[in-house]
């Protein structure tokens, strides 16, 4: 399993009252110890802005710089990872001495991939002439890998730690979290996405027949950072295909189930391998939730004060907050804006786009679709079929 905190370099926007997590509230604010192996640090060099399937990609290839082949000795340190509202410090498990010491809000993302785990902090390198007359700033990313049975609780406390520093950050202001954090009915998904997965009539198998040695003809892109549904999505299907001719497939359709294995969080590459390798078969049988390619995020916004808790480049969300007002709205993460209130966003400039979210209140209908299938049906990218 690969499980991401995508952290808003500008600070959170809002947080749920509840702050889920592995971990004690209390004992978040001191530091929470968890055993791990060090393995290494890697330096990479990242734009300003990253989406979060760049980060995984860059969290990867921190690990492939890291980890020893398999089959060679890794060199590995005994230590402890501590994490709290302010810090996330690595220290030797016997004499408990820093070995690093980062700041909270300087942990851009933090990934498990199995039982390894990448933490990503920030690191700005000195300014020269030219770039501060343009307004541009290199970043580098210190990425730290270790290998714990923990890898996956270490990822979930950092993001735990987030929400309950912006809590108390809230209360430190005089601000109630829950006003911030919570409108009329805070406990259901205005945009149905429960009910909709849930429906009977919305989930159907699909048998589709097909000669030996061709593909199933599909392209498929992930449902987006803070899915319900976190499987693949048919973005694009091949004319005259196997797909295609079955007449049961939609762009938009979330593949669940292929031939009895199950894709639900299931990392893409692997959900990928799975639909290659049903090449070599004449009978394929997929279970789908049908869902149309564009959706529509209905955030309850009764005025300004209240943070959407997401954020926006180029008309792409690039990061949630986990129990905002926007999540629970329907935004995901990897989406891209159509539309804001009736009003197309297609060809609007980034900043017109954050000025009409900034601007806009009560019920707000954002529409939106996974940026990789709007760039295959925009033809900004040629689909690549399985």
């Amino acid at each position: 399993m690969f499980c991401c905190y995508v952290v808003n370099v500008n600070g959170f926007l809002c947080v749920s009252h509840s702050v889920p997590g592995p971990c004690e509230a209390e004992d978040l604010l001191d530091g929470v110890v968890f055993g791990a192996k060090y393995l290494g640090s890697t330096q990479l060099q990242c734009e300003r802005h990253q989406t979060p399937s760049t980060r995984m990609r860059q969290a990867q290839e921190a690990v492939d710089r890291v980890k020893a082949p398999d089959g060679e000795s890794q060199p590995m340190t005994e230590v402890d990872v501590m994490v709290s509202t302010q810090h996330v410090k690595v220290l030797t498990a016997d004499t408990q001495e820093a070995l690093m010491d980062h700041h909270l809000q300087t942990i851009s993302y933090t990934a498990d991939i199995g039982n390894i785990v990448v933490i990503m902090a920030r690191r700005k390198s000195p300014r020269s002439q030219d770039q501060q007359s343009s307004h541009k700033r290199p970043h580098k990313l210190l990425c730290h890998v270790f290998q714990s049975v923990d890898a996956q609780l270490i990822a979930q406390a950092i993001g735990q730690a987030f929400g309950l520093a912006y809590h108390n950050f809230l209360r430190t202001e005089g601000l109630e979290p829950d006003r911030h954090e919570n409108t009329r009915v805070t406990e259901q998904l205005y945009n149905a996405d429960l009910a909709h997965f849930t429906k009977e009539e919305n989930i159907r198998e699909v048998y589709i027949q097909k000669e030996r040695g061709e593909m199933l003809g599909v392209a498929v892109v992930e449902s987006g950072w803070g899915s319900l549904l976190p499987t693949i999505v048919i973005a694009n299907l091949m004319h005259a295909g196997p797909a295609e001719r079955s007449g049961e497939l939609s762009i938009g359709d979330h593949v669940t189930n292929v031939n009895g294995t199950s894709l639900v969080g299931l990392p893409f590459s692997t959900s990928q391998g799975l639909i290659r390798d049903l090449k070599g078969q004449s009978e394929v049988v997929l279970s789908i939730v049908r869902c149309p390619p564009v959706v529509t995020a209905i955030i309850q916004r009764p005025d300004t004060t209240y943070q959407l808790g997401f954020s926006v480049e180029d008309g792409v969300i690039c990061s949630l907050v986990r129990g905002g007002i926007a999540e629970r709205g329907g935004i995901r993460v990897g989406h891209r804006i159509i539309e804001i209130n009736g009003q197309s966003v297609v060809a609007t400039a980034h900043e017109k786009i954050i000025q009409t979210l900034l601007d806009a209140t009560g019920e707000v209908h954002i529409k939106t679709m996974p940026a990789s299938t709007y760039r295959l049906l925009t033809g900004q990218e040629t689909p690549v079929y399985l």
